[in-house]
């Protein structure tokens, strides 16, 4: 295929939108024609320029070998670093600006393995043809400027439609995650599969067995991110890949009953972590990913509460118990899903904080559903806020989320009953610093009040103590004492 002809405006709009990065641009092009090398701005940015996003990262790619553009980068910028010069990609970075540059390449795979068996290429169309997908397949000749499009991309991009350059079965044959890719672009650009690529993913999706975890992970987590991750959710769902990725989530599609005694936990969990998101609050810009416990925001996109709301009723199906008088029950659901999910993650190489967190909100997320009409004592609304820990502000945003009734009337009755838990949280805050909750005497001081050295009967009084803070707020050191020399006595 040809390169269409584009419209002069279309052009332009991209090209004003990598304004600040022109220069640069300009320059290496400059530099690498003078080697007597093609250079050309490639994939991502290219795509992003026309689409008017932000791209944080400029990617290259060249006529040169490794060892010549090593040459040119050492001159053109403050430090050089390989890559992987077996396949061909050197780093240079000048400033702040960091760049990556392979030469023309035309991979092939084994089908086995991930591990590419490189051979370099000598041409740019050549180079695109062996790319994801045809919105990727875009370059930017440098200095110049030329728009290189044989396969469409921005024709494709126009049309929110996601094709690949080859056949989709020989793109996915090559790299099995570009079908875990094309999720994630749907749901990060709104990007719609074509019918083709779509049977290719359905009819490949084992194939995702040979990739790694790792890489499994963040193509995920980039998914999750998106603007729209339930669309590309549905997408991993109904080609079969999410088995092979969250089986706990197509699991969730129960079989539905004539009588409609339970909901559809897939549908639940989808509407879930949508309104998950719409409770997220403006992204932060500081980059602290460090919570202040007493912070009352969760700047989204937030990964631990997307996770924690697609995965809160993973332990639905193992528990479902059909009951007599045609009831359903899912008893510990929040517990084995808990398990569930912290096994899950792991398995995905999920880094510990991460699997902690989300694992514990599943854990949480039934808690508020014993508060009942604000019959819960002070006691309990401190435990409530001290389980929860830092996670409280997500725990919030989980559990009101996860009403999805539609009865108008009840939901309305548990956001007004969750309003009344929040104020009464607020309240406890405000008068104990319950993100703090101690004891009024640490560990040295238990020992000296009971004269025991260090060992477990420090902790078991400890605890005691925590009990009695829990149970009856603060009371005062003096108070503390007497209390902990009568119970020390009791035991003897």
């Amino acid at each position: 295929m040809s390169t269409p002809a584009i419209p002069p405006e279309v052009l332009r709009a991209a090209v004003a939108h990598l304004a600040p990065v022109i220069p640069l641009l300009t320059e290496l092009g400059e530099a690498f024609a003078k080697g007597g090398h093609e250079l050309a701005l490639v994939g991502g940015p290219v795509r992003d320029a026309f689409l008017a996003r932000a791209s944080g990262d400029l990617d290259f790619t060249t006529s040169a070998a490794p060892e010549e553009t090593e040459r040119i980068l050492h001159v053109w910028g403050d430090a050089t670093w390989d890559m992987g010069r077996e396949f061909g990609t050197i780093g240079a970075r000048r400033g702040e600006t960091i760049v990556e540059v392979t030469t023309y390449r035309a991979d092939a795979y084994d089908g086995r393995t991930r591990k590419p068996v490189v051979a370099f290429g000598d041409n740019l169309r050549d180079d695109l043809v062996r790319r994801d997908f045809t919105v990727n397949a875009m370059a930017l000749r440098l200095p110049d400027l030329e728009l290189v499009d044989p396969h469409g991309g921005l024709l494709d991009l126009a049309a929110q439609r996601l094709r690949t350059p080859s056949t989709p079965d020989v793109s996915f044959t090559d790299d099995p995650l570009r079908m875990m890719r094309a999720a994630r672009f749907v749901a990060q650009l709104g990007l719609v599969p074509a019918p083709d690529v779509t049977a290719a993913m359905t009819e490949s999706a084992a194939t995702l067995d040979i990739v790694s975890a790792e890489r499994i992970r963040d193509e995920l987590v980039k998914l999750v991110l998106g603007e729209d991750p339930v669309a590309g959710l549905r997408v991993l769902v109904g080609t079969g890949l999410a088995d092979h990725v969250l089986p706990e989530l197509p699991a969730l599609r129960l079989e539905v009953d004539e009588h409609h005694r339970h909901k559809d936990v897939y549908e639940h969990s989808l509407t879930v972590l949508q309104q998950a998101i719409d409770l997220e609050d403006a992204a932060r810009t500081d980059g602290d990913a460090q919570r202040d416990p007493q912070e009352t925001s969760v700047p989204g996109p937030d990964l631990v509460l997307r996770l924690a709301a697609l995965l809160h009723d993973i332990g639905k199906p193992r528990t479902r118990r059909f009951e007599d008088g045609g009831g359903v029950s899912f008893h510990h659901h929040d517990v084995v899903g808990a398990k569930m999910t912290a096994k899950r993650l792991k398995a995905l190489r999920f880094d510990k904080e991460t699997t902690k967190q989300v694992a514990r909100l599943v854990e949480l997320h039934l808690r508020f559903h014993g508060y009942r009409d604000g019959q819960w004592t002070d006691s309990a609304v401190r435990r409530y806020v001290t389980d929860a820990g830092p996670l409280l502000q997500r725990l919030h945003r989980l559990t009101r989320a996860d009403c999805t009734t539609r009865n108008q009337r009840k939901a309305n009755r548990l956001a007004r009953a969750y309003d009344d838990l929040e104020e009464r949280i607020e309240r406890l805050l405000e008068q104990e610093e319950l993100e703090a909750v101690r004891p009024e005497l640490d560990g040295n001081q238990i020992g000296e009040v009971l004269g025991i050295p260090p060992g477990p009967q420090i902790g078991q009084a400890y605890r005691y103590l925590l009990q009695v803070r829990l149970d009856e707020g603060p009371i005062g050191t003096e108070a503390a004492t007497d209390r902990l020399r009568a119970w020390w006595a009791e035991r003897g």
